[in-house]
């Protein structure tokens, strides 16, 4: 493990400084990193190279001098220089093995975990009185894995839906909203209000009196006008019931109790507005509350002003952002904030929190990080689409997906039932329109593929899915209760101690999820390892003639290890005679056919540690969540 490795290096650090070997004053930057050959160990450090010429010591004897002070270790088997002062970590296998075993029976026992923080989380934000577009679906499932590997790593993770639920354009809404009660309307669905909104617009650019109506309602709402109030709740509750179904089909662990709209922070607009100008940071300027940041220039190269109050009263998006942060840090008592919002509101956010640090609303030492995202592109290099150049609504996506999903299906023969073939669909459906997004590094733009996305190969949520089902015939060939299994692990051939070792790598993939906001980290780990499975099941027999009893044994819990039978979601029973169903933290619902598998003859030999791992993060949320709810626990 590269965090025991980097610590036996600090402590053997201060052992030399200690021995009069190195200088007292010598700043060393320890680095460990793994081997990309196997003959060359499994971590190597050129930490003596780093230091030879400070320490005027030749570089291999001065790694020499490091192996001869380094800590006793149980990890360890042996330790060797390399080249001109490599040192190279070999794991001791009965130490992985052990590690293997204890992944049998706990999920996450090998995982590193951090002091507990309070996290605030902001993702998804939706506008109100809109239906959900397809450029939502990236910051709705990067959060969502963030959120979720923050709870399984023992933190308290408190998500904030930023809705876009207040502002001028409700005046407008409102109105429209009462001229179609006037006329009797049906109560509409979501679908319905983008036709409702672009009348709503219409009416507000050609008619007068609907504009100056409209125009007294913003006032009455913002004035807490119980009418308003009303009409405003109907609208904001018709368009969050709506998302929450988009929600509950890609299994995003949002709800109403996470709506956190910009009308919360209404009340501390004016509080805010005049603290600035009392200690000096804001000051009138053309009749609107300005601050002037030396941190930003104008096109002059003079400091940028930064709006917080129009001249006629009104408020902008920075002073809720400006509040939005002071609430988080003094109400919800954020240790750390996260926001999953696209890269062009970089500047915006900038701004906000300079003058949130200037006003010491929230200390230095709470971070405010922006997880920036690119923007999800056509095939032509453009923002997604419509074949007509109009915005793709993200039902209408999720809709093609099971349609492709479905067709994908009906090509290969497959004997399920319409009601199996229904859930395999949309396990594949929803799983690879997650996973497209959310395998690409997050900074990037990426090109969006239906065909690279539904494939059975490669880097792929198809890919990733058929490896459970796949592993656990494994167990059903040998007629094995994958929770039943004893024994002990020994990593005799090389293809099992790769996989083994490549099992004990999870931890700094899901601290790199929780640490960067970046989950392709994850699923580039297990991709990876869908790779080692793959060729420790065609190096290593398992269920053929002639494998011994002890060996067959192993090798069934480097696959149970893999699988993660023994740890499967919360104990809810597996189905092995036809279909599989779980909830994954990364994938989300999964239904899956176990018999689907040989009926479309896909032979992707890959990992059930796709399990295991996501498994592991939804057990450790739910153990996390009935402590928070249990008698005397925090809310």
């Amino acid at each position: 493990m590269k965090e025991h490795i980097h610590h036996l290096l600090e402590q053997t650090v201060a052992n030399l400084k200690s021995a009069g070997v190195l200088p007292a004053d010598l700043e060393a930057r320890v680095q460990v990193d793994r081997c990309k050959e196997k003959a060359h160990g499994d971590l190597a450090t050129n930490l003596a190279m780093l230091l030879a010429k400070p320490a005027r010591k030749n570089p291999r004897e001065l790694a020499a001098a490091i192996i001869e002070h380094l800590p006793a270790s149980d990890l360890i088997a042996k330790v060797e220089i390399a080249g001109p002062g490599f040192i190279n970590f070999f794991f001791d296998p009965s130490w992985l093995a052990g590690q293997v075993e204890a992944m049998v029976t706990s999920a996450n026992a090998n995982v590193k975990l951090p002091a507990p923080q309070t996290v605030v989380v902001d993702y998804s934000a939706p506008n109100v009185a809109k239906e959900m577009a397809v450029h939502h679906i990236r910051s709705t499932v990067l959060g969502d894995v963030a959120a979720r590997a923050l709870e399984f790593l023992g933190h308290k993770v408190v998500r904030a839906n930023h809705i876009g639920d207040w502002g001028t354009q409700f005046g407008m809404l409102i109105a429209y909203l009462e001229k179609m009660a006037n006329e009797h309307a049906s109560d509409m669905e979501l679908k319905d209000l983008e036709a409702f909104y672009t009348q709503a617009k219409r009416h507000y650019d050609e008619d007068e009196a609907f504009a100056e109506r409209a125009r007294n309602y913003v006032v009455k709402l913002q004035g807490g006008d119980e009418y308003c109030r009303t009409m405003w709740k109907k609208l904001v509750d018709m368009t969050m019931e709506q998302n929450q179904r988009n929600y509950d089909r890609l299994n995003i662990s949002l709800s109403n109790k996470d709506i956190m709209g910009e009308s919360m922070y209404n009340d501390m607009l004016p509080q805010i507005v005049a603290d600035l100008k009392a200690k000096g940071l804001a000051v009138e300027s053309e009749g609107a509350t300005v601050v002037f940041l030396d941190e930003f220039k104008n096109k002059d190269g003079e400091p940028m002003g930064v709006i917080i109050q129009k001249s006629d009263g009104g408020f902008l998006y920075t002073t809720t952002d400006i509040a939005c942060a002071k609430y988080r840090y003094e109400t919800l008592g954020a240790d750390r904030v996260m926001y999953f919002i696209d890269s062009r509101q970089h500047q915006h956010l900038m701004q906000a929190w300079t003058i949130t640090r200037k006003a010491g609303y929230v200390p230095e030492s709470v971070p405010l990080e922006h997880h920036a995202f690119g923007m999800m592109l056509g095939k032509d290099g453009r923002p997604y689409k419509t074949r007509s150049g109009g915005t793709v609504k993200l039902v209408d996506l999720l809709n093609e997906a099971e349609e492709r999903a479905s067709a994908l299906l009906e090509s290969r023969n497959s004997d399920l039932s319409a009601e199996d073939k229904a859930k395999v669909v949309h396990a594949i459906a929803m799983g690879a329109v997650k996973y497209a997004d959310l395998s690409k590094n997050r900074t990037t733009d990426y090109i969006f593929d239906w065909d690279m996305m539904l494939s059975f190969e490669g880097n792929t949520a198809p890919y990733l899915q058929y490896a459970y089902t796949r592993i656990q015939s494994i167990f059903r060939k040998a007629n094995i209760d994958a929770e039943a299994l004893t024994g002990h692990v020994t990593l005799n051939e090389e293809a099992e101690e790769v996989l083994a070792q490549k099992l004990i790598q999870f931890s700094d993939a899901v601290n790199g999820v929780a640490d960067k906001g970046m989950p392709h980290l994850l699923c580039t780990y297990l991709y990876e390892l869908s790779g080692n499975f793959m060729t420790f099941y065609e190096a290593c027999p398992i269920n053929k003639d002639g494998v011994d009893e002890a060996t067959r044994n192993s090798r069934l819990l480097l696959c149970a290890a893999t699988a993660g039978a023994s740890a499967w979601l919360t104990g809810q029973a597996f189905l092995t005679s036809l279909a599989w169903h779980g909830e994954l933290p990364l994938l989300g619902e999964i239904h899956l056919s176990s018999v689907l598998l040989f009926d479309i003859g896909v032979y992707m030999l890959v990992v059930g540690a796709t399990v295991l791992m996501l498994v592991a993060i939804a057990h450790q949320s739910l153990r996390n969540h009935h402590r928070k709810t249990a008698p005397g626990g925090k809310p």
